[in-house]
């Protein structure tokens, strides 16, 4: 598994990473024993970043990543930790909360990544990411909210989710240490990143954007879906080459093989899909056959 720096001035990451949005849905396997059984896959195959967010879970998935850490503490030291704040939502632990917004002044970005500190029970978090733009707060704010955690060791690095580019530049400037990644929503059904500018602001600016719901949700595996089964009649004719890849392995060597070299979040509870994607890491997708999937995703050549 290539390892990326995710920026010349950031961290070393996994080209994979693994994601916790849903660790909790499967009521069969969401015990810590198993998310660390997890874990340790992962870091056997490469995979040694790990991806979650605050609201994950509806506030949960920090303090079970934590139940999970807390089993094997020395296996901190072999991850990077990334996860994000910014949304807030009615739940349980917050009744009085009528609507879901977002928050990412200063405070409130301190606040949520000291808890997301004492939840996972660890003394830094690798990489935090502004999870969407907060279109109430000045980019002033949110650096100096991100700027502070950076100054007192609580985050090594800072970044952001779902940021367009003049978004991302506003906040950019300022920073006092460069934003090191974009995450944003990236495959073969949803493209938009390639023609927004996105991708070439990750390639001028030289860090390694990462891609969430690299499989679409599992749309591009529904046979009921119409572009899910052109690309499945694609990845059949080219499976054989690429050592009987499946669509869904070639769907994650699609994103691989852009020349900003995004890293694919993939989001499983079983240890054979991790085993099985991991092999995505391995294929080099030829020129012809990325353009062939991107036309059978589309339904028409390129223009």
């Amino acid at each position: 598994m290539k390892r990326f720096r995710i920026h010349p001035s950031g961290l070393s990451f996994s080209q994979l990473v693994y994601g916790t949005w849903r660790v909790l849905d499967d009521t069969a396997t969401a015990t810590p024993q198993n998310l660390l059984t997890r874990f340790e896959r992962c870091i056997e195959l490469g995979i040694t970043t790990i991806d979650t967010a605050e609201i994950y879970g509806l506030y949960k998935v920090e303090e079970f990543i934590g139940q999970a850490l807390k089993l094997k503490p020395a296996l901190r030291e072999k991850l990077e930790i990334v996860t994000k704040c910014g949304i807030y939502v009615p739940c349980e632990f917050h009744p009085d909360r009528k609507t879901a917004f977002y928050n990412a002044t200063a405070e409130r970005i301190v606040k949520s990544a000291e808890k997301s500190l004492r939840f996972m029970g660890i003394d830094h978090i690798d990489c935090l990411l502004i999870h969407r733009p907060d279109w109430l707060t000045s980019v002033d704010e949110t650096a100096e909210g991100l700027n502070r955690l950076l100054k007192d060791g609580k985050i090594r690095s800072a970044g952001v989710s779902n940021y367009n580019v003049h978004q991302f530049d506003a906040l950019q400037s300022r920073m006092d240490q460069p934003l090191v990644t974009n995450q944003v929503e990236l495959h073969l059904l949803h493209m938009d990143a390639i023609y927004d500018g996105t991708l070439d602001q990750a390639q001028r600016l030289r860090f390694h954007p990462m891609a969430w719901s690299p499989l679409g949700g599992g749309r591009i595996m529904d046979p009921k879906n119409e572009a899910a089964h052109r690309l499945a009649k694609a990845a059949a004719t080219m499976s054989e080459r690429y050592d009987g890849a499946t669509v869904d392995q070639l769907a994650y060597a699609w994103i691989l093989a852009h020349p900003s070299q995004p890293m694919p979040v993939m989001g499983t509870n079983q240890l054979e899909r991790i085993n099985h994607t991991a092999k995505a890491a391995s294929i080099a997708l030829d020129r012809e056959d990325w353009y062939a999937l991107w036309t059978a995703a589309k339904g028409h050549g390129i223009p």
